[in-house]
């Protein structure tokens, strides 16, 4: 032991400087590690979604979203239904052919692209630069559409025009049909969007 003398003041001080200082460093380190962690939404953003359409009407659409993308819910009239099997001539790939298993799951590659046949689910972004289509459901002669038009989706930066399934129509920017995601019903009036039972 040596027998240097220790100033108790200057000793008391310092110890309490150090600890100080080690709080201090810890509640900086604290927040700058935790911008490491994922958020609540980023989290969030992969998560299935799950949707109560009991509420919507023929003829209505509702949008959620699902890993940053707005998801379309769509009930379809019967009238809308009825018009789907007249286009396929017009359209680029009316049996969903192309990119099947991209764009449209197994249960989905049908005329109405769909589980229920009133009720579309389709990822609301052009296959061609990304943009978001506008609702064109009421048929008829309109601006930058056919006079015979039946109704869907006019996408307004390039002109591009899909049915009331999502089908491109041909000779039109957009490459494929709006994408169908992963989906499934918990009940009638429930879904679950991004996940499926075949997934």
């Amino acid at each position: 032991m040596s027998d240097i003398p220790v100033d108790r003041s200057k000793r008391t001080w310092l110890i309490a400087s150090g600890c100080a200082g080690a709080v201090g460093g810890v509640a900086t380190a604290v927040p700058f590690v935790s911008t490491f962690q994922p958020s609540e939404r980023a989290k969030a953003a992969g998560a299935a979604v799950e949707v109560d359409i009991s509420a919507l009407k023929p003829g209505e659409k509702v949008t959620v979203e699902w890993r940053g993308k707005p998801v379309w819910i769509i009930k379809r009239t019967p009238e809308q239904l009825a018009e789907l099997p007249k286009l396929d001539p017009q359209l680029a790939d009316p049996k969903s052919e192309r990119k099947p298993s991209e764009l449209t799951p197994a249960y989905a590659r049908n005329e109405g692209r769909s589980i229920k046949a009133d009720v579309l689910v389709v990822v609301g972004i052009c296959t061609h630069l990304g943009c978001s289509p506008v609702d064109k459901f009421q048929p008829g002669a309109q601006p930058s559409l056919p006079d015979d038009w039946g109704g869907g989706f006019l996408c307004p930066c390039h002109g591009s025009t899909f049915d009331m399934a999502g089908r491109v129509f041909k000779n039109k920017p957009a490459p494929d049909n709006l994408e169908v995601p992963p989906h499934m019903y918990l009940s009638d009036t429930r879904l679950l969007i991004g996940e499926d039972k075949k997934a």
